[in-house]
This record gives structure tokens, C-alpha cells and sequence, in this order.
């Protein structure tokens, strides 16, 4: 049996393979602290899983258009114009299965073979599959700390090639928490108008913000940038609506009917249900949103200060946005933990699971090898839990 050079050539998300491996561990009857997968654990506000019922039991259980529904894609245009100063109409509104199905349609339609995407290293993990997968070449513009893990304008220029088609950005950041300021956006917005470059913009983090950050949409800094930007959001981090699968993306007509055909063709749109519950979201009350914001602010700040503690762990630069912690590890490269030599973040991910029966996230599935992700995507008991026992694991080093 043979399987295609594209899905020979597909990475799996170690994202999903650690929270997967963290699930059986729990099955099994192990006590697993999972920082791996980027999920808040609150659930879905109430008027919201009230909506999908009622949708349920008034009968809105058949196809929709493959781009959404009416009614919801005018809430999306209310919502971009009130929050991100965006002007669009219905039919440049594509709603998908989660932001992921909305990025993946937008690099098929975009990319021809060959044609190169900028991304920002470290990067969510699937960013350059989705690039490969539409047969483009994802080209990693590095950053670190020094850079506060955001690329300047210059950084980009010095990697662009006449193959050059589109730059990805995600701000806030996963898995870094980098938020860019508008001085960098307009730099970034002026460097894609002067090259005629598309930006797919994620911007799935946009509500969860701290320390005064302030989120800023790239296509606001004018009709030519707006033109050449593909503004990607969705439901699942701001209203803990993961489950859902509940995305959109936003961008001139011809992108918009694109990957309404294309989306057409495969998942025949989004589930009617849980576009009843998305109306409700945008719609409705906002306040569980801030409730929210200020307890992963309050987790942020303690992983943060706790991290810091455990020898060999640095966290530099404080994330703005989003609800990752991303420690440079490099200080536990050549220690030894309980017999077991750490050469490498992925080996000190592996020794956290199996002695400590805590998940995280290696950073090398993000392009930055001397790094681990965590996530305070959960409760602060276990936030504690998981920490204390890192930190006894780590102190035993040598």
C-alpha cells in the first residue's frame, strides 16, 4: 500500500500527540497535570450553550450555505467593524469548521507550487503544514527573546525571494504571547503593500490581552493593506467554545468566494447548530469574556514568577496576549534527571511526562528547539500541582 508524497510528507501536531498520551495516562488512572493543549477549561457560557439547545429544538438542524449563514456573518461584520475598525459585507465573510479550516483554506487558494509563505519562528505547530500541504514553502523568520519573539519589517524584507507569496502573522502569539504594537504592524502592512504580499492574519487571541497591551488588526492601517489581508478569527478561545468549531475569516471578494467554493467541496460549510450559538456569542452579554481575561491574567502571573524558580528554566519576556508561558529550557541541557541525560527539550518534555506525570509541549514542534510550552488553560489548584511536582523533579538534577 502506497500513501501520497503530501501525506508522507505531513507531520503529525505533537500538541495533540502529548495531550493525546496525557489522555491515556488519565484513562490508565495516572494523576496528569496536562499543560500541553491550548483549551481554556472554563465552559461554554451558559446563554451560549443555551442558544445551541434552542437551535436543537427549533428544527435549525439542516445545511447551511457553505460560507455561513446570513444572520451570522452580518454579526461578524458588526463585530470587525465595533472592534477592529474594519469595514466589510456579508459575502467577503467565509464561516468555517474553527479559525484552522479557515487558514487552511486560505493558503489552498493562495498558493500555487512553489510559492513561499514568511512565518514567524516560533510559530504554531500548524502553520507550516498547512503551508506544505497547499504546496507552498513555509520560510522561518527566527526570533527570540532579543526580538521580544516578534519579527520586524527588516527581518522579513531579508527573507523575502521572488518566490515570496504571503506572510503569516499571529498576534497575540501562540505559543510566545507576543503582541505587536502598531508601530510594527504599520512597518509590516508597508513592507506587504511595496512587495504586493498577502497576509493572512491570525487573530484567534485578540481578546485575551494583559498588562495594557492593545490589539490592533493589520488590514485597519488602510485600503491597500486591508485589500491584500485575509483577517482569520473564531469562537474557541474568547468564549471557551473549542468544541464548537466555530471560525471565520474576513478579506476581499474574491479570496471570500474562493474558499466558499473550496470549502464547498469539502466540509459543505459549518454546523448549523453551533452557528446559532456563535450569533449568540458576538451578540450577546461580553462579560464572561473579562472574567476570564482576569483569572488567566492572575494564573499568568503565578506560572510566571513559579517557572523562574525551577533550575534551568528562564522565562525573559512576559507574554502580552494569549494564555502560553514559553521558558527557554537550554539551562537543563547535560543535567541528568533520575539517570536519564537531558540533550534536549524534547528529552526534558519526555522526563516530565514519565517521572513527573505532568504534559508539556516541546518547543521544537514551534521551531525553537531550547524551549517548552505551557499552558495555563487550566484550574489554579493544578497549575500548582503540576509546578510543585516539576520543580521536585528538576531539584533532584545533576
Amino acid at each position: 500500500m502506497r500513501l501520497s508524497a503530501r501525506a508522507q510528507a505531513m507531520s503529525p501536531s505533537p500538541t495533540m500527540a502529548i495531550d493525546a498520551k496525557s489522555k491515556q495516562m488519565l484513562a490508565e488512572g495516572i494523576d496528569v497535570v496536562n499543560f500541553s493543549v491550548g483549551e481554556p477549561d472554563f465552559d461554554t457560557p451558559e446563554h451560549i450553550k443555551r442558544a445551541g439547545m434552542l437551535a436543537i429544538t427549533e428544527g435549525h438542524t439542516k445545511y447551511t450555505p457553505a460560507a455561513g449563514t446570513l444572520e451570522l456573518r452580518k454579526a461578524i461584520c458588526a463585530k470587525l467593524r465595533d472592534d477592529n475598525g474594519l469595514d466589510y459585507k456579508p459575502e467577503q465573510i467565509v464561516v468555517s469548521n474553527g479559525a484552522k479550516q479557515s487558514i487552511y483554506n486560505a493558503f489552498m487558494v493562495l498558493l500555487d507550487p512553489g510559492d513561499e509563505v514568511i512565518i514567524q519562528a516560533p510559530y504554531w505547530v500548524s502553520y507550516p503544514e498547512m503551508v506544505k500541504l497547499a504546496g507552498g514553502v513555509p520560510v522561518a523568520v527566527n526570533t527570540d527573546e532579543s526580538t521580544s519573539f516578534k519579527m520586524t519589517a527588516e527581518m522579513i524584507k531579508a527573507k523575502l525571494t521572488p518566490r515570496t507569496r504571503a506572510i503569516n502573522l499571529n498576534s497575540p502569539s501562540n505559543p510566545t504571547g507576543a503582541v505587536y504594537t502598531a508601530r510594527e504592524l504599520e512597518a509590516i502592512a508597508q513592507l506587504a503593500v511595496d512587495h504586493d504580499l498577502i497576509v493572512v492574519a491570525d487573530e484567534m487571541y485578540e481578546k485575551l490581552l494583559y498588562d495594557g497591551a492593545e490589539h490592533i488588526s493589520i488590514a485597519s492601517f488602510g485600503p491597500e493593506i486591508k485589500r491584500r489581508t485575509i483577517t482569520v478569527n473564531g469562537m474557541s478561545k474568547a468564549y471557551a467554545m473549542t468544541g464548537w468549531r466555530m471560525g471565520y475569516c474576513a478579506s476581499e471578494t474574491v479570496y471570500a468566494k474562493a474558499m466558499a467554493d473550496l470549502q464547498s467541496q469539502t466540509t459543505s460549510g459549518p454546523s448549523s447548530i453551533s452557528q446559532k450559538a456563535a450569533l449568540e456569542a458576538l451578540t450577546g452579554t461580553q462579560a464572561p469574556i473579562s472574567e476570564m481575561r482576569t483569572e488567566f491574567d492572575r494564573r499568568r502571573q503565578y506560572m510566571m514568577e513559579r517557572l523562574n524558580r525551577i533550575p534551568g528554566f528562564a522565562v525573559k519576556v512576559a507574554p502580552q496576549g494569549a494564555f502560553y508561558l514559553f521558558p527557554n529550557v537550554a539551562g537543563t541541557l547535560g543535567m541528568t534527571v533520575r539517570g536519564r541525560q537531558i540533550n534536549t527539550a524534547d528529552d526534558l518534555g519526555q522526563v516530565i511526562l514519565e517521572q513527573a506525570n505532568v504534559g508539556v509541549v516541546p518547543g521544537s514542534g514551534f521551531g525553537a528547539p531550547d524551549y517548552l510550552r505551557f499552558s495555563y488553560a487550566t484550574a489554579m489548584e493544578r497549575i500548582t500541582e503540576g509546578l510543585n511536582r516539576i520543580e521536585a523533579l528538576l531539584r533532584e538534577a545533576r
